[in-house]
């Protein structure tokens, strides 16, 4: 990649470091979510519900701004 040329690497740099925090926060979130049973309701919600769906729109939020952040947009 020595030969590449700055722009492309730096474009190419983006596109990864994009996918791989997006899938992070989608495996964390899915982990919680699924495996802890949090994000489904059995009669009515639980503190945990809340607490796992507050977390899910504050790291969407944090998650948005760093996209906005590494893309200038």
């Amino acid at each position: 990649m020595s030969g590449m040329e700055p722009d492309v690497k730096n474009f190419l740099s983006k596109i990864v470091t994009s996918l791989s925090v997006g899938l992070l926060w989608l495996l964390v979130n899915s982990t919680i979510g699924i495996k802890f049973n949090f994000a489904f309701f059995e009669n009515k919600p639980t503190i945990g519900n809340y607490i796992f769906y507050v977390w899910f729109l504050v790291s969407l939020f944090f998650l948005i701004k760093f996209y906005r952040k590494i893309w200038k947009l």
